[in-house]
């Protein structure tokens, strides 16, 4: 009898969504958690995992050394968009050339970032994931939603992508595998744009963004600049009604608090340049107006600014 060899997958950033990846995975893989934290990686370590919900704590070992997952067969990317090319950039040089970068990040940038720190035939992974989860404390996330996961080439082979693909799965979570990518990542994009900055503005849980008349008609105006810009792009969108699709989205977790709402109330940086900037940035070089992204992006900006009173 030999014993099993479980395969060895890293994970960048321990906040919500890379605990709930941590978590899943390390049911069948041995799992390292990098994070800059020092105080995250010592309470992870010192309590022996990560925990989901009410759920057992999972082994992994948590680092701030990127070292420590140099050696790993799969490495997932969790950091918040303007944090990518930092954290990426020490695995340049160190990785087996075959492994995958998988990001399942929020907004667009990140394909070029880690393209940037690793090369462009790096065999990278990127799609969306409609899981949600919310941190309550470090190591441990709280299920906001249950969604899935899609999953396409962004210089991939088609084997390292369903392989990635069937490991997701493997680990309990839905995934699907995308010939074409970029319209679930603008999907995606499109949703977040219209939904975290109000949400977050507004100080309020995701389902304000379609109870309250002036934050829905504002997120569809806000939905609907980024559709024309999508469509500019050629990206076939995968939806009819771009509204519909934000509603629904909402819908599947109306009483969640997306990370742009949680980290604007901490006053941190958040993903707005990454979210609505994006679509601001498309629709400049394609001569599409956008006001109601840029008022989005600027608002945002200011309240990230503002001093503490």
């Amino acid at each position: 009898m030999t014993n099993e060899v479980r395969p060895r997958v890293a994970i960048l950033g321990a906040g919500a969504m890379g605990t709930l990846f941590a978590y899943h995975l390390a049911e069948r893989n041995d799992v390292t958690l990098v994070d800059v934290r020092g105080d995250v990686v010592e309470t992870i370590n010192t309590s022996g995992g990560v925990q989901v919900d009410d759920g057992d704590v999972r082994r992994v070992v948590a680092t701030q050394d990127p070292a420590r997952a140099f050696a790993t067969n799969f490495l997932f990317v969790f950091v918040k968009a303007p944090n990518t090319l930092i954290a990426i950039r020490p695995f340049a040089g160190k990785l087996n050339p075959a492994t995958p970068i998988v990001s399942l990040q929020n907004g667009l940038g990140n394909e070029e970032a880690i393209k940037t720190a690793l090369g462009g035939t790096v065999p990278l992974v990127i799609g969306i994931t409609n899981e949600a989860g919310l941190a309550v404390g470090h190591g441990r996330s709280r299920r906001q939603g249950v969604g899935v996961t899609v999953v396409g080439s962004a210089g991939a082979s088609p084997a390292t992508v369903r392989a990635v693909g069937d490991l997701i799965e493997n680990a309990g979570l839905a995934c699907r595998v995308a010939y074409d990518i970029r319209p679930h990542l603008w999907g995606k994009l499109l949703a977040n744009a219209a939904i975290n900055p109000i949400s977050a503005l507004a100080d309020a849980k995701n389902g304000i963004v379609v109870s309250d008349p002036d934050a829905a008609e504002l997120a569809r105006a806000v939905a609907l600049e980024g559709a024309a810009v999508a469509r500019a792009l050629r990206v076939n969108l995968p939806f009819g009604d771009v509204w519909e699709y934000v509603r629904e989205v909402v819908d599947s977790s109306p009483d969640g608090r997306n990370s742009m709402t949680i980290d604007l109330g901490a006053r941190m940086k958040t993903e707005i340049d990454y979210v609505n900037g994006a679509i601001v940035a498309a629709g400049r070089r394609l001569g599409i107006p956008t006001p109601y992204n840029d008022a989005l992006v600027r608002l945002v900006k200011t309240k990230e600014n503002a001093p503490r009173e």
